[in-house]
């Protein structure tokens, strides 16, 4: 049962107000049979309670506190008008499920696609996600992840200044159209994560705390400004609040699982830290659920239960993305400055599962992350892209629009045969033309502010010094800046793009089919850098090794022998994927292969080859830890 929010029934609705009882409430009906307007009751414990005889699904109503202006609730379940309108009874039990069955995937089985619902089909919506999620099935994820839909002011945003945060955008569809999406994802065996931002509001449309006003404090300060109250006088309820909308997406749309952003601002001093709180009576709401957290500080207690531990699923691990990047496009400004673009910088990320574990960050000017050893690999979230790491770039350019192709394949199957969870971004399979920038539609008076700010924060960045180069910085308010993020996914059929998708689908099938290629429970990963220009990882299970072996600059040449494989003559080798076949390359420039002596690999540019180890009559070979 909800604690806020309106529960109808057969013969009337039950109106539950978020209050903090400062303040006269009253209930205004626009629509239905019991039209009109009805003083709340004082609230208990946060929550003021009135049943309505007649009011029915479909009825719109709001509040008024005191003699003010009409209000949404704040626990609207959906906003037909937009989030200054009046809110929308919904019937979360109306909807006829078909997921009785689903169980989804394990932990170690989770290859995830987030994916922004507004740009990643031309509808823009829940109906046009789902339409698509054959193709999901079909690429080999098995979890969709959504960025946020709570809804916010005007027709498109990024996801991240939602201000009705139970009510799924009306930009989007309806909420059983949501709900339609879940079901279809579960029927195709996908599973569905959300995004869910709890650290700060957005900044048109927060009406949450006129109804609260201790919801935000200023004993702690985040990016956003004002913190969320957590841990001070009045944190109670908005602790309530917060994890009864996380407990309603699992009950009432079925999501797996949730994604957690930035919950470094997420300030809590108290005995029990918020995150962990919220995970635990997330988990005992339904059937079993998983919680990621994006956390850039690598701190080990994020998924850990022991002692102040959070005891999450999973963490965003970006260390993995620093050290790509630098490798192969020589990124250097702002947190870059932190990795040198080493292949031997990358291997240790790969058997870490993050770079900095305490040591000084130039770019924080602080001791970063803690001991990762104790760990298992699957917990950490890995990627070569996601929104921010492309929204957050000036012209939302993606990692292989700055990249070769042939590096592009080398990176895309390092991720995809790590030892951690990797993580996705819509269209990077296909290596999508379209760049992923950041946009808004907020009112007049916000709007030039946010781009004035958005091309502000680039004043330091060497490129944009000057004022001439940030006008050329799309502007977030331009609809032309959202349509040039959509998708394209006609562009699937060119030679090039179905060449990339062909290869990711290749990819994902041999990881999804081979034990040693999924997420590992082991608590380090093998890999290491034999020079500056290669890398080599290996996955091991019972008598078969498998080796990936990427070339990452220019031509490089790596031979197995004395870097990490068993002399053991009953070895037999395999070649199991080249990124040079022509199938995934339109150019192909193959690598020469030595099953014989070594094995040894030569690469003419960038690339990668998968190799397969087993010996006969074993059943652990190759399974001796490789040298750092």
């Amino acid at each position: 049962m909800n604690t806020f929010g309106v529960l109808p029934d057969a013969r009337g609705a039950t109106f539950r107000l978020l209050t903090a009882g400062r303040r006269a409430a009253s209930l205004v009906l626009h629509s239905g049979t019991a039209r009109g307007r009805y003083v709340m009751p004082p609230p208990c414990e946060g929550v003021s309670e009135l049943w309505i005889e007649g009011a029915a699904a479909g009825d719109r109503y709001g509040y008024r506190l005191d003699s003010g202006p009409p209000r949404p609730d704040p626990a609207s379940r959906f906003q037909p008008e937009g989030v200054h309108g009046p809110s929308q009874i919904v019937d979360p039990a109306a909807f006829s499920w078909s997921d009785r069955a689903w169980r989804g995937p394990s932990l170690c089985d989770l290859i995830v696609y987030e994916l922004h619902v507004g740009t990643f089909t031309t509808q823009g919506s829940f109906i046009g996600v789902r339409d698509r999620l054959e193709h999901l099935r079909d690429l080999g994820v098995t979890a969709v992840e959504l960025m946020p839909v709570a809804d916010f002011a005007g027709s498109r945003s990024w996801g991240y200044d939602g201000v009705a945060l139970y009510a799924p955008s009306r930009a989007y569809g309806t909420p059983d159209a949501l709900r339609a999406l879940v079901d279809r994802a579960h029927a195709l065996g996908l599973a569905v994560i959300l995004d869910v931002v709890y650290n700060h509001l957005g900044p048109e449309g927060a009406y949450l705390p006129e109804f609260n006003p201790g919801h935000l404090t200023d004993r702690h300060t985040t990016p956003w400004g004002r913190a969320v109250n957590l841990d001070g006088p009045d944190a109670d309820l908005v602790r309530r609040f917060l994890i009864d909308n996380a407990v309603h997406w699992i009950r009432e749309y079925h999501v797996d699982g949730l994604r957690l952003d930035a919950t470094h601002a997420l300030v809590d001093g108290g005995p029990v830290h918020f995150v962990r709180e919220l995970a635990e009576q997330v988990r005992s709401a339904h059937r079993p659920v998983f919680v990621h957290a994006e956390d850039h500080r690598n701190l080990t207690a994020i998924v850990s239960s022991a002692g102040d531990g959070w005891a999450l699923d999973g963490i965003w691990a970006d260390d993995f993305h620093h050290a790509v990047r630098t490798l192969v496009c020589g990124d250097s400004h702002g947190y870059y400055a932190d990795f040198s673009g080493t292949t031997g910088e990358l291997a240790r990320t790969l058997r870490q599962g993050w770079l900095y574990t305490g040591e000084h960050s130039h770019h924080l000017d602080m001791a970063r992350g803690s001991d990762p050893s104790g760990v298992p690999m699957f917990r950490f979230v890995v990627c070569a892209q996601n929104h921010d790491q492309i929204g957050n770039r000036a012209f939302g350019e993606r990692l292989h629009h700055q990249v070769d192709a042939a590096t592009w394949r080398a990176v895309s199957t390092i991720l995809l045969t790590a030892p951690m969870t990797p993580l996705l971004f819509m269209g990077q399979e296909w290596a999508a033309s379209t760049p992923f920038q950041f946009f808004t539609d907020l009112e007049p008076a916000l709007g030039p502010l946010v781009t004035a700010g958005r091309r502000r924060e680039f004043r330091d960045f060497p490129a944009f010094q000057l004022e001439e180069a940030r006008q050329r910085i799309p502007d977030p308010q331009a609809e032309s800046t959202f349509a040039a993020s959509r998708l394209r996914w006609e562009e699937r059929a060119e030679p090039r793009h179905a060449a990339v998708l062909a290869l990711y689908r290749a990819l994902l099938r041999l990881r999804r089919s081979t034990p040693a290629l999924s997420g590992s429970t082991a608590l380090t990963g093998e890999a290491v850098a034999p020079d500056d220009r290669s890398l080599v990882v290996r996955r091991a299970w019972g008598p078969e090794t498998w080796w990936i072996v990427a070339g990452l600059r220019d031509a490089a040449e790596v031979t197995l022998r004395g870097v990490a494989v068993s002399p053991d003559a009953r070895a037999r080798w395999e070649l199991v994927l080249t990124t040079e076949d022509a199938r995934f390359a339109a150019d192909p420039v193959p690598a020469v292969v030595d099953l014989a002596s070594g094995p040894a690999v030569r690469f003419e540019r960038p690339g990668a080859v998968i190799l397969r180890s087993a010996l006969t009559g074993a059943s652990g070979g190759g399974r001796e830890p490789m040298p750092a």
